[in-house]
Protein backbone atom coordinates (compact mmCIF):
# COMPACT_ATOMS: atom_id res chain seq x y z
CA UNK A 1 0.00 0.00 0.00
CA UNK A 2 0.98 3.68 -0.66
CA UNK A 3 1.34 4.83 3.04
CA UNK A 4 3.51 2.09 4.10
CA UNK A 5 5.62 2.42 0.67
CA UNK A 6 6.12 5.70 1.84
CA UNK A 7 6.77 5.74 5.52
CA UNK A 8 10.36 6.16 5.75
CA UNK A 9 10.40 8.44 3.07
CA UNK A 10 10.07 12.44 3.00
CA UNK A 11 6.98 13.64 0.52
CA UNK A 12 6.79 16.98 -1.01
CA UNK A 13 3.87 17.51 -2.86
CA UNK A 14 4.32 20.13 -5.34
CA UNK A 15 0.82 21.64 -5.35
CA UNK A 16 -1.76 24.11 -4.20
CA UNK A 17 -4.37 22.17 -4.95
CA UNK A 18 -6.52 21.51 -1.66
CA UNK A 19 -8.29 18.56 -3.71
CA UNK A 20 -4.08 16.54 -4.46
CA UNK A 21 -3.72 17.25 -0.52
CA UNK A 22 -7.08 15.80 0.80
CA UNK A 23 -6.47 12.65 -1.60
CA UNK A 24 -2.87 12.49 0.11
CA UNK A 25 -4.57 12.73 3.32
CA UNK A 26 -6.98 9.89 2.58
CA UNK A 27 -4.39 7.22 1.75
CA UNK A 28 -2.44 8.28 4.77
CA UNK A 29 0.12 9.64 3.06
CA UNK A 30 1.26 13.21 4.92
CA UNK A 31 3.24 15.27 2.47
CA UNK A 32 5.16 19.28 2.76
CA UNK A 33 3.05 21.21 0.65
CA UNK A 34 5.33 23.12 -1.72
CA UNK A 35 3.14 24.72 -4.53
CA UNK A 36 5.24 24.91 -8.02
CA UNK A 37 4.78 28.44 -9.99
CA UNK A 38 4.73 27.62 -13.31
CA UNK A 39 3.49 29.32 -16.54
CA UNK A 40 0.53 26.80 -17.52
CA UNK A 41 0.48 28.09 -20.73
CA UNK A 42 -1.17 25.04 -23.03
CA UNK A 43 2.21 24.35 -24.89
CA UNK A 44 1.33 21.23 -26.87
CA UNK A 45 -2.05 20.52 -28.60
CA UNK A 46 -2.38 16.89 -27.59
CA UNK A 47 -3.56 16.88 -23.64
CA UNK A 48 -1.77 13.79 -22.39
CA UNK A 49 1.65 15.90 -23.67
CA UNK A 50 0.65 18.90 -22.18
CA UNK A 51 -0.75 17.26 -18.68
CA UNK A 52 2.88 15.32 -18.38
CA UNK A 53 5.19 18.26 -19.61
CA UNK A 54 3.37 20.07 -16.79
CA UNK A 55 3.39 17.55 -14.23
CA UNK A 56 7.02 17.14 -15.16
CA UNK A 57 8.17 20.94 -14.66
CA UNK A 58 6.19 21.45 -11.56
CA UNK A 59 8.00 18.78 -9.91
CA UNK A 60 11.40 19.72 -11.28
CA UNK A 61 11.16 23.19 -10.19
CA UNK A 62 10.45 22.27 -6.92
CA UNK A 63 12.84 19.15 -6.63
CA UNK A 64 15.88 21.75 -6.93
CA UNK A 65 15.43 23.29 -3.62
CA UNK A 66 14.94 19.78 -2.10
CA UNK A 67 17.08 16.85 -0.33
CA UNK A 68 17.74 14.54 -2.55
CA UNK A 69 16.08 11.84 -0.59
CA UNK A 70 12.71 13.86 -0.48
CA UNK A 71 10.34 12.39 -3.07
CA UNK A 72 8.42 15.21 -4.80
CA UNK A 73 5.19 14.61 -6.72
CA UNK A 74 4.36 16.94 -9.70
CA UNK A 75 0.61 17.31 -11.54
CA UNK A 76 -1.22 18.23 -13.61
CA UNK A 77 -5.28 17.85 -14.51
CA UNK A 78 -6.63 18.61 -17.78
CA UNK A 79 -9.79 18.52 -19.58
CA UNK A 80 -10.35 17.73 -22.81
CA UNK A 81 -13.40 17.92 -25.13
CA UNK A 82 -14.22 18.03 -29.21
CA UNK A 83 -9.89 18.48 -29.92
CA UNK A 84 -9.56 21.95 -27.62
CA UNK A 85 -7.99 21.72 -23.64
CA UNK A 86 -10.50 23.50 -21.68
CA UNK A 87 -8.10 25.10 -18.70
CA UNK A 88 -9.23 26.83 -15.55
CA UNK A 89 -11.55 29.16 -16.97
CA UNK A 90 -10.36 32.87 -16.79
CA UNK A 91 -14.01 34.72 -16.32
CA UNK A 92 -17.26 33.69 -15.47
CA UNK A 93 -17.94 34.14 -19.60
CA UNK A 94 -15.28 31.72 -19.96
CA UNK A 95 -17.05 29.50 -17.70
CA UNK A 96 -20.35 29.40 -18.85
CA UNK A 97 -18.75 29.18 -22.34
CA UNK A 98 -17.23 25.26 -21.02
CA UNK A 99 -20.36 24.73 -19.34
CA UNK A 100 -22.61 24.92 -22.17
CA UNK A 101 -20.02 22.88 -24.12
CA UNK A 102 -19.93 19.68 -21.39
CA UNK A 103 -23.36 19.48 -21.37
CA UNK A 104 -24.64 16.44 -22.88
CA UNK A 105 -21.52 15.10 -23.87
CA UNK A 106 -18.72 12.69 -23.12
CA UNK A 107 -15.40 14.69 -22.47
CA UNK A 108 -11.69 13.04 -21.25
CA UNK A 109 -9.99 14.09 -18.16
CA UNK A 110 -6.06 13.74 -18.44
CA UNK A 111 -3.92 13.73 -15.41
CA UNK A 112 -0.39 13.88 -15.67
CA UNK A 113 1.75 12.83 -12.77
CA UNK A 114 5.80 13.33 -12.06
CA UNK A 115 7.75 11.55 -9.21
CA UNK A 116 11.65 12.82 -8.49
CA UNK A 117 13.75 11.22 -6.33
CA UNK A 118 17.15 12.60 -6.72
CA UNK A 119 18.27 11.53 -10.10
CA UNK A 120 15.51 9.48 -10.60
CA UNK A 121 12.30 10.61 -12.48
CA UNK A 122 8.95 8.69 -13.27
CA UNK A 123 6.19 10.43 -15.40
CA UNK A 124 2.89 8.86 -16.82
CA UNK A 125 -0.78 9.71 -17.29
CA UNK A 126 -4.05 9.07 -16.58
CA UNK A 127 -7.09 8.84 -18.76
CA UNK A 128 -10.95 9.35 -17.38
CA UNK A 129 -13.78 9.39 -19.63
CA UNK A 130 -16.68 11.61 -17.76
CA UNK A 131 -20.46 12.13 -19.07
CA UNK A 132 -22.18 15.43 -18.53
CA UNK A 133 -26.03 15.58 -18.21
CA UNK A 134 -28.22 18.46 -19.95
CA UNK A 135 -27.32 21.35 -18.26
CA UNK A 136 -30.30 24.15 -17.64
CA UNK A 137 -29.15 27.91 -18.00
CA UNK A 138 -30.40 27.77 -14.55
CA UNK A 139 -27.99 25.12 -13.07
CA UNK A 140 -25.20 26.76 -14.53
CA UNK A 141 -25.86 30.21 -13.35
CA UNK A 142 -26.37 28.88 -9.98
CA UNK A 143 -23.28 26.99 -10.43
CA UNK A 144 -21.15 29.56 -10.67
CA UNK A 145 -22.65 31.29 -7.69
CA UNK A 146 -21.00 28.76 -5.35
CA UNK A 147 -17.50 30.03 -7.05
CA UNK A 148 -16.55 26.41 -7.84
CA UNK A 149 -15.76 26.42 -11.06
CA UNK A 150 -12.78 28.90 -11.22
CA UNK A 151 -9.95 27.24 -10.03
CA UNK A 152 -10.83 24.16 -11.86
CA UNK A 153 -9.81 22.75 -15.42
CA UNK A 154 -13.07 22.17 -17.29
CA UNK A 155 -14.81 24.85 -14.68
CA UNK A 156 -16.02 21.91 -12.78
CA UNK A 157 -15.55 20.00 -9.32
CA UNK A 158 -16.33 16.30 -9.39
CA UNK A 159 -16.24 16.17 -5.41
CA UNK A 160 -18.57 18.99 -4.86
CA UNK A 161 -21.63 20.76 -6.46
CA UNK A 162 -20.34 19.79 -10.11
CA UNK A 163 -20.99 16.14 -8.94
CA UNK A 164 -24.56 16.93 -9.53
CA UNK A 165 -23.87 16.83 -13.45
CA UNK A 166 -22.18 13.69 -13.68
CA UNK A 167 -24.08 10.92 -15.74
CA UNK A 168 -21.22 8.38 -15.76
CA UNK A 169 -17.17 8.12 -15.00
CA UNK A 170 -15.20 5.83 -17.15
CA UNK A 171 -12.03 5.26 -15.29
CA UNK A 172 -10.31 6.24 -12.46
CA UNK A 173 -12.74 8.89 -10.52
CA UNK A 174 -9.69 10.83 -8.48
CA UNK A 175 -8.18 11.22 -12.00
CA UNK A 176 -11.32 13.80 -12.42
CA UNK A 177 -10.59 15.04 -8.91
CA UNK A 178 -6.84 15.85 -10.10
CA UNK A 179 -4.88 12.69 -8.89
CA UNK A 180 -4.95 8.90 -10.21
CA UNK A 181 -4.26 6.82 -6.83
CA UNK A 182 -3.79 3.58 -8.38
CA UNK A 183 -1.34 5.05 -11.13
CA UNK A 184 0.68 7.09 -8.44
CA UNK A 185 0.98 3.06 -7.19
CA UNK A 186 1.94 1.70 -9.71
CA UNK A 187 4.72 4.45 -10.65
CA UNK A 188 5.94 4.10 -6.55
CA UNK A 189 7.08 0.85 -7.43
CA UNK A 190 8.72 1.61 -10.53
CA UNK A 191 10.70 4.53 -8.69
CA UNK A 192 11.40 2.64 -5.63
CA UNK A 193 11.89 -0.94 -6.25
CA UNK A 194 13.18 -0.76 -10.14
CA UNK A 195 14.33 -4.22 -10.20
CA UNK A 196 11.57 -6.34 -8.68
Amino acid sequence: MIHKLLENHKIVLASASPRRKSIFEMIGVTALIQPAHIDETIVYKHPRKSAIGHAREKAAVVAKNMDPDCIVVGSDTIVYLGGEILGKPGSSKNAIDYLKRLSGKTHSVYTGVCVIRGASEVYDCEKTQVTFKELSEEEIHQYLKTGEPFDKAGAYGIQGYGSQFIDKVNGCYFNVMGFPVRLFQDMLHRLLEPHK
